[in-house]
């Protein structure tokens, strides 16, 4: 149940995204490293503390977004990027990164264009070009990149798909659809072009992620390497990476601060120390000994040690609380048992105790109530509570509600979650509330493999209701509501995919395919929030907690910051040490 910061969102892949978006499944300025030396500490070094582990660095196999936040503030550039600084709104909005703007679009919404930036160079000094930028993409359709990484350029790319949902185009290394694949990507000069196989208004937030940056074909490793990094940004990896306890990253010498709107880049050098468990990591940190004075926690504080920073008015000024990736929810199995009800899946929801769930999790510092699936850090956000119970339930109107079912009180219903400690007494805080309503309730934990074992076949006739979390793949309800609820991608013979809850509804899937194709962003924004509230008042989902992380720094770290676009993860192009 506690969320995981190494957790990549499922991708399922079906000829239903010929025909509309599905997601798989997220400050120019100057600063100086310091030339002070704390005791114990070198010289405008950051470090930063991670229990890992990092998988890879390569940019088409990167799929953690820990790895992707840190990643893309240090080594790896991408056409657009999200900001710094402290307008959340604008943090949400993508600006050009590589690329001199976010891009432009024909009237169809397929096809986007992209033009480089002049001065962006490698770290050998060679410039960044375009035809590095459609090498890097073609990449992802080899092996092992096609597997390993995040498959946004085959699910959007307008390339022919075999019948198994596989591409025609496998990779520069093979060559097989070559010609398809360079009509869908192709150059004019310092210019990209894209063209996609279904309209997408926020493609230009696609390809902010690192499967769509540039590689360049002279030094790529291919797979003989998964921690070789050759970089575009402001620092570059000395020595080589060692999986067990990290690296560190120099200055790049060719970096200009001038062609790079986005990164401050303060430190001289950032320490990656990977292989440091939380707790001890933020204790490091706290203790404020030699190096960690220059050190910054990039794993959320556990909930005890937060409760310790807070209530320390010198620990708080240290620390960060950032709304974080995952929000957890209930999906109630609308297609079979006794949640096939409307008054049952209203009782559910009215008799929900957010307040106790939120409290068993560790407080409001690791995790808010929520009563919306589309997160506070994406455009949409409602904190309306359209069924009605409130942050602690009403359960007298649920068992009204419940007994309008028609059925025998108590209602006997199967809960399934992920099982961990925290997690078995959150879901008793709940299980509570239901029984007060009328429900009898049988959890069933579940220690492995959660997500697998509740999408096989049969399993929602099996469950009544399942605890679920996820994660936006950037800020944009389109990575939430459609690979949730589009019954055309989820639900087929082999499993229900992230659709737990069997929910399909036929009206909910062409209102999907319309509000795809909305071109103005705003307007696509409210259209996402009306379904969203749809889909509560059909009880399609309870939602439970927006989760929040607890960042903590040494007292020569400057410009701490989280950025929710990136996940809620420390923002390390305003992070300095002085």
């Amino acid at each position: 149940m506690q969320t995981d910061h190494r957790h990549r969102p499922p991708a399922r892949l079906t000829a239903a995204l010929v025909v509309l978006v599905v997601a798989v499944l997220a400050a120019a300025g100057c600063s100086r490293g310091s030339k002070e030396k704390d005791a114990g500490g070198v010289p405008g070094r950051l470090s930063v503390l991670s229990l890992g582990p990092v998988a890879t660095w390569d940019p088409q196999r990167l799929a953690t977004p820990q790895d992707i936040a840190f990643a893309g503030r240090t080594f790896i550039r991408t056409l657009t990027a999200h900001p710094a600084g402290p307008d959340a709104a604008a943090r949400r909005e993508v600006v050009g990164d590589l690329a001199t703007d976010a891009g432009t679009h024909d009237k169809t919404l397929k096809v986007w264009s992209f033009t480089l930036r002049n001065g962006v160079t490698w770290q050998d000094g060679t410039p960044v070009t375009c035809a590095d930028v459609s090498y890097g993409v073609s990449r992802s359709f080899g092996k092992p990149f096609a597997t390993e990484g995040l498959n946004y350029p085959l699910a959007y790319l307008d390339i022919p798909r075999k019948a198994d949902g596989t591409s025609t185009y496998t990779g520069p290394w093979q060559g097989a659809g070559q010609a398809s694949y360079d009509k869908a990507v192709s150059c004019k000069g310092s210019t990209v072009t894209f063209r996609l196989s279904t309209p997408m208004v926020d493609f230009n937030q696609v390809v902010a992620l690192p499967v769509f940056a540039p590689v360049k074909k002279a030094n790529d490793r291919g797979s003989k390497d998964p921690y070789a990094v050759f970089s575009s940004g402001p620092y570059q990896l000395k020595g080589g990476w060692d999986p067990s306890a990290g690296g560190t990253f120099v200055r790049n010498p060719h970096w200009q601060r001038a062609s790079d709107p986005i990164r401050k880049a303060g430190p001289d050098s950032v320490e990656y120390v990977e292989g440091t468990e939380s707790q001890t990591a933020v204790q490091q940190v706290i203790n404020d000994e030699g190096d960690r004075k220059q050190a910054v926690t990039l794993d959320s504080a556990p909930p005890a040690m937060q409760q310790h920073v807070l209530s320390d008015d010198g620990l708080r000024r240290r620390a960060i609380n950032p709304t974080a990736q995952f929000l957890d929810y209930l999906a109630p199995s609308t297609g079979s048992g006794v949640m096939r009800s409307p008054e049952v899946r209203k009782a559910l929801a009215l008799a929900t105790n957010r307040e106790g769930y939120i409290t068993a999790l560790g407080g409001p510092s690791a995790a808010e109530p929520a009563y919306s699936l589309i997160g506070p850090a994406l455009p949409g956000h409602s904190d309306a509570d359209v069924i009605g119970g409130g942050p602690t339930g009403d359960t007298a109107r649920a068992r009204t509600e419940l007994a309008a079912s028609g059925l025998t009180l108590p209602v006997r219903i199967r809960v399934a979650y992920r099982s961990t400690p925290t997690a078995d007494k959150a879901m008793a805080a709940l299980s509570n509330g239901w029984e007060d309503a009328g429900f009898s309730v049988q959890l069933q934990p579940v220690e492995k493999d959660y997500f697998e074992t509740m999408s096989r076949p049969g399993q929602a006739k099996r469950t009544d209701v399942f605890w679920a979390n996820w994660a936006p793949a950037w800020p944009s309800a389109s990575t939430v509501i459609p690979p949730l609820f589009d019954s055309r991608l989820n639900l087929t013979p082999s499993g229900t995919g992230r659709d737990l809850g069997g929910f399909a509804d036929a009206a909910v899937d062409r209102e999907i395919s319309r509000i795809s194709t909305v071109a103005d962003p705003a307007a696509q924004a409210a259209a996402w929030a009306e379904l969203d509230a749809r889909l509560a008042s059909q009880g399609a989902f309870v939602a439970l907690a927006q989760r929040r992380s607890m960042f903590v720094a040494g007292t020569s770290v400057t410009g701490l910051s989280a950025n929710e676009a990136l996940g809620g993860f420390v923002d390390l192009a305003t992070v300095g040490v002085g």
